[in-house]
């Protein structure tokens, strides 16, 4: 895995190909494939024959959703099965005022994400081992990277959606997936569904979206 650093850290400049970064912000997007590579050897955050495209991959495919919204300061957002930290480490990166819970029911895959996290100074996540049916704090926004079905998704999740607005839109779900979501999405009239193709213009995000619930119809 550390073979593959001097080959995979300047593929970080992909990021700022799409997002105007601070210095700090560019050192922290630039150190995570050392983190990750580390964590990798340990624990099976990523599959070991697609972390070579863990830029475009996991990192950018999490940023999608900064090209949909940008959080407010102090906004709080809950990743749910956030596995290695995705989406919530990256946009943690971008939005340094915005709160970010991570939670997950493997504990070993919370420590990692939690240390890499210390690593990067990331003072505005946590991360914890529950399961989100049991976890009933509420947030402005709930993000994830195809859990599991929406209906489920859904069922799990509209406890942790916060009445109280103060973004530009509604408080929701923000969800990557790809495929035909057609059916899946039958329940949600109303959903917004976002090709990603619309944000990058590389072939890996031709079927890839983001699913846009708002309040309203989660809750209906």
């Amino acid at each position: 895995m550390k073979n593959l650093l001097p080959e995979l850290e300047p593929h970080a400049g992909i990021i700022e190909k799409y997002f105007d970064l601070k210095h700090s912000q560019k050192e922290k997007f630039r150190r995570l494939a050392g983190l990750y590579a580390y964590w990798n050897e340990r624990i099976n955050l990523i599959s070991r024959k697609d972390f070579q495209h863990l830029y475009l991959h996991h990192v950018l495919h999490s940023l999608a959703i900064a090209k949909f919204i940008r959080f407010r300061p102090h906004g709080r957002i809950l990743d749910v099965g956030t596995g290695g930290g995705f989406p919530g480490v990256p946009l943690a990166i971008l939005f340094p005022e915005v709160i970010f819970h991570l939670i997950d029911s493997t504990g070993k895959k919370i420590k990692a994400v939690s240390e890499i996290a210390r690593d990067l100074e990331l003072n505005n996540v946590t991360a914890q081992k529950i399961r989100v049916e049991n976890h009933h704090v509420q947030y402005d926004f709930v993000i994830s990277r195809a859990v599991t079905r929406m209906d489920t998704f859904v069922k799990w999740t509209a406890k942790n959606i916060s009445p109280v607005h103060r973004h530009e839109i509604e408080n929701g779900i923000l969800y990557l997936k790809g495929g035909d979501l057609t059916r899946e999405l039958h329940p949600f009239p109303g959903a917004r569904i976002i090709p990603l193709s619309n944000f990058f213009k590389e072939s890996f995000f031709e079927t890839k979206k983001l699913i846009y619930l708002p309040e309203k119809i989660i809750k209906k």
